[in-house]
């Protein structure tokens, strides 16, 4: 329960990120640069980030049946998005997939991301549990998102699917070294 504001924090910032680069990145293709812009604030996601940091600053509480409702609807969109996610592993085919990208993207995400984060967390002396779940959150796979993204811009929507898959099993194949780099560093 610790690490729930931390994990908040970085999950926030990662909505932000992922919402406002990759949008314009994947709707850039598409677009002029001002309706792209306009794609970014067409996400509900980013609104809705935007109204709970406000009801959180503003110290707004939920009674317990609105949680129950926000939570019902939380599942409700992991079970979506899982679904569309089946929907483009259907349509992966292992001997044509783009193993270059997806191999690049996983050697990225998995191996310098990492990396990196445990230099520049070593470097700055944080915490051993905040850089502990700085380190936690660098190191997971591809989320399912990318495939929504890629899939509302037609940005190759089959081939992020096969870099979340891959990204998924060199996850597998790595974690136990991760939680070596995790008990070794951080004392977790």
């Amino acid at each position: 329960m610790a690490s729930v504001p931390y994990t908040s924090i970085l999950n926030i910032a990662n909505v932000f990120f992922i919402y406002l680069f990759s949008v314009y990145f994947f709707a850039g293709d598409k677009f002029k640069f001002q309706d792209a812009l306009k794609e970014i604030f067409k996400i509900p996601a980013i609104w809705f980030t935007i109204i709970a940091i406000s009801f959180n600053s503003l110290g707004f509480k939920l009674s317990v049946d609105f949680d129950k409702v926000f939570t019902m609807g939380a599942y409700a969109a992991i079970v979506m998005q899982l679904v569309i996610f089946g929907v483009f592993m259907s349509q992966v085919k292992i001997k044509t997939a783009n193993w270059k990208l997806s191999l690049n993207i996983a050697l990225f995400k998995h191996i310098v991301l990492p990396a990196l984060g445990l230099l520049i967390i070593l470097y700055f002396d944080v915490d051993p549990f905040i850089g502990g779940i700085i380190f936690l959150e660098l190191m997971v796979p591809l989320a399912v998102n990318n495939v929504n993204l890629a899939s509302l811009y037609n940005c190759k929507p089959v081939d992020t699917t096969f870099s979340v898959l891959i990204s998924s099993f060199v996850f597998i194949g790595l974690i136990y070294f991760y939680i070596l780099i995790l008990d070794k560093f951080f004392g977790l």
